[in-house]
């Protein structure tokens, strides 16, 4: 079973930084695609960032992910937050639970929401 756990957001000033953290089990991490998505009320879900392996840091702008494969853990690190950023931000793996029978599956975490607002 696929657990994909997200951390860290909350209410946050304009112009503030933000650290979410999303802890995976069940899937071959160093092998999955991981991204940070964000659907703000009365709006779809958006991509932020994507991260394959074997590469351990993108920047997206104000965003930046990264990874740990030891940790089996992704990171999403968000600065200079606008009100614009609220959102609830949504933890995304795609991957296989096996080796033996290797297949790319979607899997989603509950999601975290990020408040800005002064």
């Amino acid at each position: 079973q696929v657990q994909l756990v997200e951390s860290g957001g909350g209410l946050v000033q304009p112009g503030g930084s933000l650290r979410l953290s999303c802890a995976a089990s069940g899937i071959i991490f160093s092998r999955a695609t991981m991204g940070w998505y964000r659907q703000a009320p009365g709006k779809q879900r958006e991509l932020i960032a994507s991260i394959t392996s074997g590469v351990t840091t993108n920047y997206a702008g104000r965003f930046t992910i990264s990874r740990d494969n030891v940790k089996n853990t992704v990171y999403l690190q968000m600065n200079n937050l606008k009100s614009e950023d609220t959102a609830v931000y949504f933890c995304n793996a795609k991957g296989s639970t096996t080796w033996a029978n290797y297949r790319i599956n979607d899997y989603w975490g509950q999601g975290t929401q990020v408040t800005v607002s002064s």
